[in-house]
């Protein structure tokens, strides 16, 4: 029988510390572009891929992540007395959207530690890695589209991004060769290299954060040792899993902002409004009034 990717991990438990103040006391996780916290675009692209449990890698005062997705009893009770039954049914729509598991990650050790923690809860079946920094617009979701991939090929697929010049070297590149089929988008992995120089870069291939990985990951990551700071790298693990299985390369159709970074939250908060039936005309109005 064909594995099918039927979970999601989003590890949730970094301190955030590139948007203090304002990430002291509540999780950079739930800041909100508009009007919904970036980890749920994450998991609402999830569950449109076909992914029916969420794990939530969390850590010391990440809890408004598990308010967040929990029934809110007083708040409905208010909305219903009011009979704000549109607001009402976004706040139930949140509590209702899917099965979510949490596990406590005591100290922030790196990515692929965070990865390891989940292992219990995933199990032996294949599972997708969401970074919740990474938000994508697309028509068909991002990890719809790895799913696709997976099913045929029923190997690990990470998403990749076309990047030209000197940013390369902020992201860890794929050192790749085409293969067949979907469009020309599809690559089999053969290195993986973290942050070369511009001239040292293998491709403008760039690892983002989406993943589907085997299971065969966690016992690849529990061997793996640590490095700088006594963290545990995913890509360490990767490259471990990558001598024993074929793992592909997928350049996804659509827009990624890094909702992580300050210039591309902003990006993200204007563009995501000026979608928007009730404030994309308004808010055009406004942008053009502007001296700029």
């Amino acid at each position: 029988m064909k594995m099918k990717v039927r979970k999601a991990v989003f590890p949730a438990a970094g301190l955030g510390t590139r948007f203090l103040p304002a990430t002291k006391a509540q999780p950079k996780e739930m800041l909100p572009i508009v009007d919904k916290p970036i980890i749920q675009y994450g998991v609402e692209e999830a569950m449109a891929s076909g992914c029916d449990q969420i794990v939530i890698i969390t850590g010391r005062g990440k809890q408004a992540i598990e308010d967040h997705f929990d029934v809110s009893y007083e708040l409905e009770k208010m909305l219903e007395e009011r009979h704000k039954t549109d607001l009402l049914s976004i706040v139930r729509n949140i509590s209702d959207m899917i099965y979510v598991a949490y596990v406590r990650q005591k100290e922030a050790l790196g990515l692929g530690h965070a990865v390891l923690m989940a292992r219990e809860l995933v199990g032996h079946e294949p599972f997708a890695v969401l970074l919740a920094d990474d938000v994508i617009d697309a028509k068909v979701p991002c990890l719809k589209q790895m799913a696709d991939v997976f099913d045929q090929k029923q190997c690990s697929v990470i998403a990749a991004q076309v990047v030209e010049g000197k940013m390369i070297s902020s992201y860890g590149v794929f050192d790749a060769q085409p293969a067949e089929g979907f469009s020309g988008r599809l690559f089999e992995i053969r290195n993986m290299v973290e942050k070369p120089k511009p001239e040292e870069a293998p491709s403008n291939l760039a690892i983002i954060g989406r993943y589907i990985l085997t299971p065969a990951i966690f016992d690849c990551l529990a061997k793996t040792q640590t490095g700088a700071g006594g963290e545990l790298q995913l890509t360490d693990g990767m490259r471990m899993l990558l001598k024993q299985e074929k793992m592909y390369a997928y350049v996804y159709e659509g827009r990624r902002y890094d909702t992580g970074d300050k210039l591309g939250f902003l990006k993200a908060t204007v563009e995501f409004a000026l979608k928007r039936n009730d404030l994309g005309g308004p808010f055009r109005e406004y942008l053009k009034g502007l001296k700029l």
